[in-house]
């Protein structure tokens, strides 16, 4: 499985990063890209079937529930280690509402009952445990963990802090930022997202679903010269972790 990525704002490419899900695993191309800071939605064109679920019609606590994404042809199930907080400064996408958050490096998963090929999040208060997954069946067919995403963002300081209402310029070592996920040759039909051990919560908002018609402007395969720009941003990124205590 391959990512490419680039984000929408000005900045250039910063990262390639060839990830084996696993020995034989299905050699999906994951292209994922950034909205402009503070867009907390995508701007994709879908071809059908797109949706969004925004946490905020949902109980606080933890359990599970089925969701139709806000009215989509398509559903989600959400395991019962789903956890649903109040807006603070580390989650919701407008300062407001509520959000999806886990501090189990079992974390929570989307089962979903049509495979779709694209998927994007409002990530916040981004740390280095955060870790998203994507399944085909049984199979691991794409990853994203923090150290793929600072690399890619870690130089603009305008993704950093929260941008949201009350809780603005709060959590300001940490990046906000929505992400888009899309398989260029495959679809996956399961999505966990998990903490890893020892560095704090993972918060995201907006779960957005959905087969997309184009992604113009990002490349699925880049042109040889952008290679060693790509390289360049390989390198390691210094990064405090927080730590917090569940509330």
């Amino acid at each position: 499985m391959t990512i490419f990525i680039r984000t929408r704002s000005a900045m250039a490419v910063a990262g390639l990063f060839a990830l084996m899900a696993s020995q034989g695993a299905h050699a999906d191309t994951f292209v994922q890209t950034y909205e402009l800071p503070g867009v907390k939605n995508t701007t994709t064109t879908f071809s059908g079937g797109t949706g969004v679920e925004t946490f905020d019609t949902r109980s606080t606590g933890t359990g599970g529930f089925v969701s139709n994404f806000g009215g989509s042809t398509i559903t989600g199930t959400y395991s019962n280690s789903l956890r649903v907080d109040p807006a603070n400064q580390y989650g919701s996408a407008n300062g407001i509402g509520n959000h999806a958050v886990t501090f189990s490096s079992a974390g929570y998963s989307i089962a979903l009952d049509t495979p779709v090929n694209y998927f994007g999040y409002w990530l916040s208060a981004l740390d280095t445990g955060n870790v998203v997954e994507f399944y085909s069946g049984t199979t691991l067919v794409g990853s994203l963990g923090a150290a793929a995403v600072l690399s890619s963002i870690g130089g603009n300081a305008t993704y950093f802090g929260n941008p949201n209402g009350q809780f603005a310029g709060m959590n300001s070592t940490q990046p906000y930022a929505f992400v888009n996920f899309y398989n260029t040759n495959g679809t996956f039909d399961r999505i966990v997202f998990r903490e890893e051990p020892s560095f704090g919560g993972y918060e995201s908002d907006n779960h957005t679903i959905g087969m997309y018609r184009d992604i113009t402007g990002v490349p699925v395969v880049p042109e040889p010269s952008t290679y060693a720009l790509m390289a360049a941003g390989l390198g390691a990124v210094a990064f405090a972790a927080r730590r917090r205590r569940q509330r």
